[in-house]
């Protein structure tokens, strides 16, 4: 039995319920990550024993489920983007409303690309997702296709997440960052041991992250497409 289908205790003694337990654990996970979320921490949020939120979850990891299914509404949108067959703006939308919510909720990060959620909001986004390319092909294609762009907008969340954690944490912004390590960058390009790396450094351009999440983003549903107008292989 998962923790959405087994039923709340009574409220009594004092007003205790999961929506209120979920909203403190998101609260606690904004401010200092998931290490900040224990169910004794909850409790002590929403100023209630401890035992009193073992009727409720019975595990942390339901918690963080319930947390995870809670940050999804957030990526829901209230219409269908792009209009009927417009499956490519549907997964543009759905991609860039995950990141937006992951930058919200930096610990988002940490729980995506693992087992499916089961939650109701988890659910929408999925159904959302196949829904959007639902006939564009037979479902082995749509499943692999709906896999390929999460894996890649998980792989580019946790890459911008990481890169503003490592902010936090050394209190060095990204320009900081690469004057204070630019001395032993450019002694090692003139080894001429790297020069591929050597021409990106100097020739490449500079984009921010929200305009790599948007180009990488478009050349995996430029692939998509490509497989959707490939005729059915003949049996």
């Amino acid at each position: 039995m998962t923790v959405w289908d087994r039923p709340e205790p009574p409220t009594r003694p004092a007003p205790l319920d999961r929506e209120r337990i979920v909203a403190a654990a998101v609260a606690l996970a904004d401010e200092g990550g998931l290490e900040a979320v224990s169910v004794r921490k909850v409790a002590a949020r929403l100023d209630a024993g401890p035992m009193r939120l073992y009727g409720y979850i019975s595990t942390k990891q339901e918690l963080f489920d319930l947390m995870t299914d809670e940050v999804h509404a957030e990526i829901l949108p209230e219409e269908q983007p792009g209009g009927p067959g417009d499956w490519r703006e549907a997964l543009l939308v759905l991609a860039h409303r995950t990141r937006l919510a992951a930058l919200r909720h930096e610990w988002l990060a940490d729980l995506l690309g693992g087992r499916p959620t089961l939650g109701p909001n988890g659910l929408a986004v999925t159904e959302a997702k196949l829904a959007a390319l639902d006939g564009l092909a037979d479902i082995d294609t749509v499943m692999r296709a709906v896999e390929t762009v999460s894996a890649y907008v998980t792989g580019a969340i946790r890459r911008e997440i990481a890169n503003l954690r490592a902010e936090h944490a050394t209190g060095l912004s990204k320009q900081d960052w690469r004057r204070a390590s630019g001395p032993h960058v450019t002694r090692m390009l003139a080894t001429g041991r790297f020069p591929a790396l050597a021409k990106a450094v100097h020739d490449g351009t500079d984009v921010d992250a929200e305009a790599s999440f948007a180009t990488g983003l478009d050349w995996v549903l430029d692939a998509v497409a490509a497989k959707l107008s490939r005729p059915p292989a003949r049996h």
